[in-house]
C-alpha cells in the first residue's frame, strides 16, 4: 500500500491523496491499542502497574486513589506522578481507539491529572522550602501578617480543559504579594517573597517537568510569561497588572483568554485566586468593540504560519500538520478567539474558554451561523482526535501526519472509517471548510482595503496620501479631508490607524465615483468620524467591514440625526455587520434574555456592580434602537412599526430594571415585588418615537407595615438607573406627573388609592384630562392579579356616564390650552398643533371613546388612534368614509413628523402639501367636537 503527501493544491490546503485501488477495508482488528509504540512500552514496562488504575475512565478520583498506592508501593511522588501519566495515558488509548470514548472524556483525563500533579508539586515545593526559609508573608489591610500566595496559572489548551495527550503546559506563575519569609526554625535564612517563588518554580519544575527513567510529567513551557524567557520565572500581582498596562501585547490578550489558576488546589477551594482575574478580564476584553485585534491576529497567524514553512522546507510531510497547517486546528481557534476578543468585553456571555463551548455561544449572539457552528465543531472534534492518534504512537508532541503506511491505516481506523481514503478524503474536506472560514472572518492582508480607484494598497506618508487621494474627490469632501492634513487628532494617530483613515477615504472616494453613495453621506462620516479618531477601534471596524463603511455611508445619507445618534453611541456601528438587520424585527423575549445571561456571565466574574449593570442596559437599548433605525431608514419598517418595535423595547428595559434594581434593595421584604408600573401617553398607546420620555405611573399593592417607604425607595431606584447619564449614555426621561395629584403627589401611591382617585370617590379625584389620559393608558408590567384589576378600573373610567356637552367643553378648552401652549405663527401648516393637525385626531378620539364605550365596547380596547377611527365608522358615530379619511390623515401626518425629526427639520410644512389631509382631520372635528368649539357638531 504506498500512500503519498501532496502539497500545493489550489486552495491553500495540502491535500492527502491515495492510490485507491491499493487501500483495502479496514476490520476492528485495526484499531487495537497495541498499535501504538507507546502502548507497548509502557505494557512492557510496567506490567505489574497496569492494575493500579481502576477500571473505566480515568477521573480525578481514580487517578488520585492510583497515584497513593503508588507511593504506598515506595515511589517518591515525582516518580510516582510519572508512572501515573504512563498508566493513564496507556489507559486513554485504549478507551479511544478501541472504545470509542469521547473527545472531552480524553481532554478532561489529561487536564485533570497535570492539575493533580502539579498541585502536588506545590506541596512538596512548599514543605522543603518553608523548613528552609520559613513561609512568604505580607500584611493584609487589616494589619494582620499572612502567607503569601504562588498561583500557579494554566495557558491555553490546560487553562481550557482541553488538554492534548502527549501536550507540553504553558504555566505563568503570579504571586500575590511582596515581602519577606519568616525564616527558618532557628530565625534565620529569611529571603524576599520574589525569591522564594522563584525557587519554588525551579522546584515544581524538578518534580513535573525533568525528564527521569520515567520519562516526565509533562513538558513545560514558560515562555507566555510577561517578557518571556528574559522575565523573571514569577511574578506578582502588582507587576502583572502594570505589565498589562505598559507592555502587554495583542497577542498576549489571545494567551490569557484561556488562563485559569489551576494550583495550588487550596488556593482554588478559598477562593483567594480571584483577586487575578480582576487584572486579566480588562486586559482580555476592551469594553469597546475592538476590531484594532484583526491585524494583530494576522501578523501573529502570518508568523505562525511561515515558521510552519521553514520547518517545512525539505521535509514535504510537514505540510501536513493537523495543527499549524492552512485549515488546521489553530486556525478553528483563532476564528474563535477572535470573536471572543472583539466582542466579549460588550457581551460577558462570550467569555468562555473551551472552543467547542464558545462555538454555540457564538451562534446565539448573532455572530456566526448555526451552519457555520455547527460544522466548525464537527472539524475541531475530527482534527482533535486524529492529533491525539499521531501522538498515540509514540507519545511525541508532534501534530504531523505519520508517513508509514501501517501508521495511517491505524489512524484511519481508529477514526471509524472503511480505509485510508475515505480517512484522508475526510480530513481534506475538514480542512477546507475550516480554512474557508478562517478566510471569511479574517481575510488577507489586503482585506478591508478600499476596493476601487486609486487604492494601490502601500504605505507611505498618510498626509501625503491624503493629498494625493483629494484629486479624486467631490471639491465638498475634498475640503473636508483636505483640513485633516493638519488635523491635531489625526497628527496624533499611530501610523497604522493614519493608513486606516486614508484607505477609508479612499474607499469613499471610489464609492463616490461609482455613484453608489452621496457626497452628503461621506461629509456627514467625516463630521462623524473627526471626533472619535483617538478611538482608532472604530477606523478598524470600518476598515475591516467593507459591508459596515458602505451601509453606514448609506444610513448617514438618508437623514441628520442618525449622525448625532452615532456621535452619541458610536459602539452601535457594529450592528451593520449583521446579516439579520433588516429582516428581524425586535424580539423582547430574545432580548430579556440575552441581558439576563450577560448579567450572569458578569455575576460568574464578581463584575455585575450597578454601574456595569446600567452600562450593560444601556449598550443593548442603544445597539437595538438603532438597529430599528436603520430598518426605519431603509424603509424595511412603517412609522407604526417603528413606535410598535420602540415601544416594546421601553417595556423590556422597564421589565429589567424592575427585577434588577428590586434584587438589589437593601430593604427588600419579600422575592418579588407586589407593584404594576401603568404607561401613558405615547409609551401607553405604544407610539414612542426616538427619544420620546415615558409617561408612567408607579402603583404597590402590599400590606407590609412599611410597603409605603419600600415602594418608594424601589422606585427612586428604578427612576435613577433609567435616568442617570453614564459612559454610555442614559435610557430614557421619566415623566411622573400623570400619578394621582400629579407632581405635588406621592412617588408611587396604593392602587386602592389609585383606583379611588380615577373612579371619582372621596374629595380627592382625577380631572377630566386624567379620564383623556386613562383613554391610552396601559398596564406595562406587574402582577397578572393586579393586571386585571387594573383593566377594570379603566374600564369603569372611561365607561362611566357622562354628559356629552360638558364633556365636549371641558376637552375643547384643554385643546385651545394645548394650542396656545405651542402657536404657530405664520402661514405654515404644524402637523401636531395647526388646526387640523395631529393632536385634533387625538382629541376627538378620546371624546369619542369617553363618550360612546358605554354603549360601544369595541372603543374600550387600547387600539391606537387609527384603528379607534375605524371602529367608530363602523359603528355609526362617524359618517361613511369619515373614519378612515381621518385615519389616512392622521397616518400621513405621522409620516411627516416621523420624517422630519429624523433629518432635525421643523415640523411646519406648507399647507398645500398637507391640505387634502387637514380637510379630513377638520371634518372629523366639526363632526365630533363643531358644537363646543362654535361651529355644529353632528349629535
Amino acid at each position: 500500500m504506498t500512500v503519498s503527501h501532496l502539497t500545493g493544491s489550489s486552495n491553500g490546503v495540502a491535500p492527502l491523496s491515495s492510490n485507491v485501488n491499493a487501500l483495502p477495508e479496514l476490520t476492528p482488528p485495526d484499531r487495537r491499542a497495541e498499535h501504538s509504540r507507546f502502548v507497548q512500552r509502557v505494557r512492557r514496562r510496567y506490567p505489574d502497574e497496569l492494575g493500579c488504575l481502576p477500571p473505566g475512565e480515568p477521573v480525578r478520583a481514580t487517578m488520585q486513589a492510583t497515584l497513593s498506592v503508588l507511593v504506598q508501593r515506595g515511589l517518591p511522588m515525582p516518580a510516582a506522578l510519572r508512572v501515573l501519566r504512563q498508566l493513564v495515558l496507556e489507559r486513554l488509548v485504549v478507551l479511544d481507539c478501541e472504545q470509542g470514548a469521547s473527545l472531552q472524556a480524553v481532554t478532561r483525563a489529561v487536564t485533570e491529572l497535570a492539575e493533580i500533579a502539579l498541585d502536588a508539586a506545590c506541596e512538596l515545593a512548599f514543605k522543603e522550602l518553608d523548613e528552609l526559609f520559613g513561609a512568604p508573608r505580607h500584611v493584609n489591610p487589616e494589619g494582620e501578617t499572612v502567607r503569601a500566595q504562588l498561583w500557579v496559572v494554566g495557558m491555553g489548551k490546560l487553562g481550557a480543559r482541553e488538554l492534548n495527550v502527549s501536550s507540553d503546559i504553558d504555566l505563568i506563575y503570579v504571586y500575590d504579594h511582596d515581602g519577606e519569609t519568616a525564616g527558618n526554625a532557628q530565625g534565620r535564612n529569611r529571603i524576599s517573597n520574589h525569591e522564594y517563588f522563584g525557587k519554588a518554580v525551579k522546584h515544581i519544575y524538578n518534580s513535573v517537568g525533568e525528564t527521569t527513567e520515567h520519562g516526565n510529567v509533562f513538558r513545560v513551557d514558560l515562555a507566555l510569561r510577561p517578557n518571556g524567557n528574559s522575565g523573571p520565572s514569577a511574578v506578582s500581582l502588582g507587576a502583572l497588572e502594570e505589565y498589562f498596562l505598559v507592555q502587554g501585547r495583542e497577542w498576549e490578550r489571545f494567551a490569557w483568554l484561556k488562563s485559569r489558576v489551576i494550583a495550588p488546589a487550596a488556593c482554588i477551594k478559598a477562593a483567594g485566586a480571584l483577586a487575578l482575574r480582576g487584572v486579566v478580564l480588562p486586559f482580555v476584553f476592551r469594553r469597546y468593540l475592538d476590531y484594532g485585534v484583526f491585524e494583530s491576529l494576522r501578523t501573529l497567524h502570518r508568523q505562525i504560519r511561515d515558521h510552519a514553512s521553514k520547518r517545512a522546507a525539505g521535509n514535504p510531510g510537514r505540510a501536513n500538520d493537523v495543527k499549524l497547517s492552512r485549515g488546521g486546528i489553530r486556525e478553528v481557534e483563532f476564528t474563535v478567539q477572535l470573536l471572543q476578543v472583539v466582542r466579549g468585553g460588550q457581551f460577558p456571555e462570550l467569555r468562555t474558554r473551551p472552543t467547542l463551548d464558545a462555538l454555540p455561544r457564538l451562534c446565539r449572539a448573532g455572530l456566526m451561523p448555526q451552519t457555520s457552528a455547527d460544522a466548525l465543531a464537527e472539524a475541531y472534534r475530527f482534527l482533535r482526535r486524529v492529533e491525539h492518534r499521531i501522538q498515540y504512537l509514540d507519545d511525541q508532541q508532534t501534530h504531523v501526519m505519520p508517513t508509514r503506511d501501517d501508521d495511517l491505516a491505524w489512524l484511519a481506523a481508529t477514526m471509524g472509517c472503511a480505509n485510508v481514503c475515505e480517512f484522508l478524503h475526510t480530513l481534506d474536506a475538514h480542512r477546507e471548510l475550516v480554512a474557508q472560514e478562517f478566510d471569511t472572518l479574517l481575510g488577507g492582508p489586503t482585506n478591508g482595503g478600499c476596493n476601487g480607484k486609486g487604492c494601490n494598497g502601500k504605505n507611505g506618508n498618510s498626509a501625503d496620501d491624503l493629498q494625493n487621494v483629494l484629486a479624486q474627490l467631490p471639491v465638498a469632501f475634498a475640503a473636508k479631508v483636505a483640513q485633516w492634513r493638519e488635523h491635531p487628532r489625526v497628527l496624533a494617530l499611530k501610523e497604522d490607524s493614519r493608513q486606516r483613515l486614508v484607505r477609508l477615504v479612499q474607499r469613499t472616494g471610489a464609492w463616490l465615483e461609482e455613484g453608489r453613495v452621496s457626497e452628503e453621506a461621506a461629509l456627514r462620516m467625516a463630521d462623524w468620524i473627526e471626533p472619535l479618531l483617538r478611538r482608532d477601534s472604530y477606523l478598524a471596524l470600518l476598515q475591516e467591514r467593507p459591508s459596515v463603511h458602505e451601509r453606514l455611508l448609506r444610513l448617514l445619507g438618508a437623514a441628520k440625526w442618525p449622525a448625532r445618534y452615532l456621535l452619541q453611541h458610536p459602539g452601535v456601528i457594529d450592528e451593520l455587520a449583521s446579516q439579520q438587520l433588516l429582516t428581524d424585527r425586535f424580539d423582547a423575549a430574545q432580548f430579556e434574555a440575552e441581558l439576563e445571561s450577560r448579567r450572569a456571565a458578569l455575576h460568574s466574574t464578581g463584575e455585575d456592580d450597578e454601574e456595569a449593570l446600567l452600562n450593560l442596559l444601556r449598550r443593548a437599548h442603544h445597539a437595538e434602537v438603532f438597529r430599528t433605525l436603520a430598518r426605519d431608514l431603509e424603509k424595511v419598517l412603517t412609522v407604526e412599526q417603528v413606535a410598535d418595535d420602540l415601544s416594546a423595547m421601553a417595556d423590556s428595559v422597564l421589565r429589567l430594571t424592575a427585577r434588577w434594581c428590586w434584587a438589589r434593595l437593601k430593604n427588600r421584604h419579600r422575592d418579588e415585588p407586589a407593584f404594576a408600573i401603568i404607561g401613558y401617553g405615547k409609551l401607553g398607546g405604544k407610539e414612542l418615537g426616538y427619544g420620546s420620555d415615558l409617561d408612567i405611573v408607579f402603583v404597590y399593592e402590599d400590606e407590609h407595615e412599611n410597603a409605603g417607604e419600600i415602594y418608594a425607595a424601589f422606585v427612586r431606584k428604578m427612576i435613577n438607573w433609567l435616568t442617570v447619564k453614564t459612559g454610555e449614555g442614559d435610557l430614557f426621561e421619566i415623566d411622573t406627573a400623570l400619578r394621582p395629584n400629579g407632581n405635588s403627589g406621592l412617588l408611587v401611591t396604593s392602587f386602592q388609592a389609585y383606583t379611588n382617585y380615577q373612579q371619582q370617590r372621596g374629595s380627592n379625584t382625577a380631572w377630566t384630562w386624567e379620564h383623556q389620559a386613562m383613554t391610552r393608558a396601559r398596564f406595562v408590567l406587574g402582577s397578572v392579579a393586579l393586571a386585571g384589576r387594573f383593566d377594570e378600573v379603566r374600564e369603569d373610567v372611561i365607561t362611566a356616564l357622562r354628559d356629552g356637552c360638558s364633556l365636549a367643553r371641558e376637552i375643547v378648552a384643554m385643546r385651545e390650552k394645548v394650542r396656545q401652549a405651542h402657536p404657530v405663527r405664520g402661514t405654515m401648516f404644524d402637523v401636531k398643533h395647526s388646526p387640523g393637525g395631529m393632536v385634533d385626531v387625538e382629541f376627538a378620539v378620546q371624546y369619542l371613546v369617553l363618550l360612546h364605550s358605554r354603549t360601544h365596547p369595541e372603543l374600550r380596547l387600547n387600539t391606537g388612534n387609527i384603528n379607534l377611527l375605524r371602529r367608530a365608522e363602523a359603528t355609526g358615530l362617524l359618517t361613511p368614509g369619515m373614519g378612515e379619511a381621518a385615519a389616512k390623515a392622521y397616518r400621513e401626518l405621522r409620516q411627516i413628523q416621523h420624517r422630519a425629526r429624523l433629518d432635525e427639520a421643523p415640523t411646519q410644512v406648507d399647507a398645500a402639501l398637507v391640505a387634502e389631509s387637514a380637510t379630513a382631520v377638520r371634518a372629523l372635528w366639526h363632526h365630533v367636537l363643531g358644537a363646543a368649539s362654535g361651529t355644529s357638531r353632528a349629535s
